[in-house]
Order: C-alpha cells, then sequence, then structure tokens
C-alpha cells in the first residue's frame, strides 16, 4: 500500500509543504461489519440493520489495523446504522476521529427485494428477480430500486466529491458491498472481476482527480485472521444479494 502521513505541525512555509503532499487522496473504502441479515442471506438494500456480535468484533480488528497504519484525518460513513456503527468503532480507535455521516454512500436499494431471503426472492418476486439479475444495467427494481447505473453514478460521483476535498490527504469511507463493487468497476474498467466483498475488508483508491482514479489495495481481510468473516460476502449486490 502507498502510504502517507500529514504532519500538521510542520513549520515550512506553505508553498514548501504543499508541494510535499502526494497530488491524490487516498481513500481507504472499508465494508461495514457483519449482520445477522448478512448471516441468514436476507436483503438489506436501505433497509437499516444493526450489527451483530461477529461484525462489531470485525469493526474492532479493523479499527485496531487502521489504526497502526498512515494517519487518517477523517471518517465519512453511509448514514445506515451497520455501516455508521462500523465507522464509530473505527473513529474511536483511531484516536477519536470525526465521523461525518453521508446518505449518498449508502448500499444500492433493491426495491421490492429488501427484507426477503435471497434463495427464495426467484419465487416469492419473479419480476423484481428478473430486474435484479438482468444484464441491463438501466434496469430499475420494482418498488424504487436503482439501476446499477443509477448506483454507479451515485457511487462515483461520492468518491469524487470526496476525494477532491481531501487531495493530499487520507480518509476513511464505511460503506456496502455493492457501492464497493462499483468503485470497482471505475477503477478497474477492464472487465476483471470483482469477486466477494467481504465484511471490514479494506479497499485503498488513490483519486487524482475527476478523470483517474485507481486501485492500489483490492479485498484485504488480514486483520481478520482471529475473528473470521462471513465466506460468502453476503450483501446488497448483483453477484450476492
Amino acid at each position: 500500500m502507498a502510504a502517507f502521513s500529514i504532519n500538521s505541525d510542520s513549520h515550512s512555509s506553505d508553498a514548501a509543504y504543499n508541494s510535499s503532499l502526494p497530488d491524490y487522496a487516498e481513500i481507504v473504502v472499508v465494508r461495514h461489519g457483519e449482520t445477522a441479515w448478512n448471516a441468514n442471506g436476507k436483503i438489506q438494500g436501505h433497509l437499516d440493520i444493526e450489527l451483530n456480535e461477529a461484525g462489531r468484533e470485525q469493526a474492532v480488528a479493523v479499527g485496531d489495523r487502521l489504526s497502526r497504519e498512515s494517519k487518517v484525518c477523517v471518517i465519512y460513513t453511509s448514514d445506515l446504522q451497520r455501516a455508521f456503527e462500523t465507522a464509530q468503532i473505527i473513529a474511536s480507535k483511531c484516536g477519536g476521529l470525526e465521523v461525518i455521516k453521508d446518505s449518498d454512500l449508502r448500499e444500492r436499494h433493491l426495491g421490492d427485494l429488501q427484507g426477503h431471503v435471497f434463495n427464495d426472492i426467484a419465487k416469492t418476486n419473479l419480476t423484481a428477480y428478473k430486474a435484479f439479475v438482468s444484464k441491463n444495467e438501466d434496469q430499475e427494481i420494482p418498488g424504487g430500486g436503482e439501476s446499477f447505473v443509477q448506483l454507479y453514478d451515485r457511487c462515483t460521483s461520492a468518491l469524487l466529491r470526496i476525494g477532491l476535498k481531501h487531495k493530499g490527504e487520507r480518509v476513511v469511507v464505511v460503506t456496502h458491498g455493492g457501492f464497493i463493487r462499483a468503485l470497482h468497476r471505475w477503477a478497474s474498467p477492464n472487465g476483471r472481476s470483482a469477486g466477494k466483498v467481504l465484511n471490514t475488508s479494506v479497499n485503498v483508491f488513490h483519486l487524482y482527480g475527476e478523470d483517474k482514479c485507481t486501485l492500489k489495495v483490492w479485498g484485504d481481510v488480514s486483520h481478520l485472521s482471529k475473528t473470521g468473516f462471513l465466506q460468502s460476502g453476503f450483501g446488497g449486490d448483483r453477484t450476492s444479494g
């Protein structure tokens, strides 16, 4: 991982100080910890589900990890409680960082599928299921659900807004599986599969400006060697639900 730190106590001139900063924002994107609905294969979307005990342990583990890495200046988080609670735990482990809620960091809205067990939806709501698995990326999900294009535009716009505000700094964004998968598409447009997005996985992006976002670290869960993680990576995206 490309790492750097900001020394706010420097006595050098502003010009000299600024010239030493990286010309990108380092954005550490973390998926929220596990919930009971993740474990039970139940679709969450915008429904507001709290962490389970395994998820809280995962949040502590990723917070401990980030506290030992380069300095983070602020944490942005989805306003859904499974992400917000994860962010609060990370903030406490990193010396009491500011946590900023941002509804644009929410999971994909999955419409009529929300609240249902993924393995049952092909039988219980065939219309919404077909929309969910459709290869048409403009296909919205009945019940107010987002298309993939709508999700992609929201996710990339949110990350760009945060990145442009924090050029030369390291920030943490706590969000959701479907959101992170959309960011992978943005930073890896060559079609390479994102694979599973596991709970509290660490994914590092360098954002240089409006036209350049690079992926530096993907899906790192080395901090979960003791707590373990849900192998399915179940969450709100087209691959895992």
